[in-house]
């Protein structure tokens, strides 16, 4: 069953991924603005959410909603699965990502990514990307869309902890807005790179705002990694062992 269920998803989320990609080619064609192209790309979340609960069985619960700033602000989340790319935007609209620009190159996929007015940066450029990242965000920001920050870089695995990288706590430092720590164990059913995905409930928990006066990024950085970390711990026991070690994950390995 979970492999018809998953062969059936992949049919149909294919389908949608087409349908909406095109509709955001056809708005740079036609010169649309880009928060109206935003709006139609945008409604490739809902339907991904209606197919990963109706068709593979994977169900939502959002824990901590009071904590969501009234404003857009940067979320800083775990990065455990493709799902995060439509199931934070369900939650936080309207979202843009900070992704490796590889990802634009995708046909329909890559072509919605840009439509979103997503930040794709080139992580070998270093200290180039980061002002990427500022620079754009703050640009973001302030056209009313969330900013989505998977600071790990990549995807990991329950029950790994990668280093936690600074861009999204510079991006809220600079931009003078909250930053939002989320923990969530979606790859407990979708896993990474795998066809395959399995009945359950994704819990996605929303931590209380850090606001960024008066505390540098690194402390903000910290912060993030701290409740996130904990909460994953506390929410998913059975993904940790005792005396497992940090783990960095391959900047080059595919998101």
């Amino acid at each position: 069953m979970v492999f018809v269920r998953s062969t059936v998803f992949l049919v149909l989320s294919s389908l949608a991924t087409i349908y909406f990609g095109s509709l955001g080619m056809l708005g740079f064609c036609v010169g649309a603005k880009p928060l109206t192209r935003h709006r139609w790309v945008t409604g490739w979340a809902p339907v991904m959410m209606w197919l990963t609960h109706h068709i593979l069985g994977i169900r939502l619960r959002v824990i901590g909603q009071e904590n969501i700033p009234a404003g857009p602000a940067v979320i800083i989340s775990k990065h455990q699965s493709a799902w995060e790319t439509f199931g934070l935007q369900a939650i936080f609209p309207p979202l843009a990502f900070i992704l490796k620009r590889e990802l634009l190159w995708i046909p329909f996929l890559g072509w919605g990514l840009a439509s979103i007015r997503s930040i794709a940066i080139d992580r070998s450029a270093g200290k180039d990307a980061l002002s990427q990242v500022v620079e754009q965000g703050r640009e973001r920001l302030k056209e009313g869309l969330w900013v989505a920050v998977f600071p790990e870089g990549t995807r990991v695995a329950p029950g790994v902890r990668g280093r936690y990288r600074p861009g999204g706590a510079f991006l809220a430092k600079r931009a003078g807005v909250a930053a939002v720590p989320v923990a969530h164990n979606a790859g407990e059913f979708w896993r990474r790179q795998a066809f395959l995905k399995y009945p359950g409930e994704i819990v996605v928990s929303i931590g209380p705002s850090i606001e960024v006066k008066g505390i540098k990024a690194e402390e903000i950085n910290r912060r993030s990694k701290e409740w996130i970390e904990n909460e994953m711990t506390r929410l998913f026991p059975h993904h940790f062992r005792d005396g497992e070690q940090e783990q960095e994950e391959d900047d080059e390995k595919a998101d």
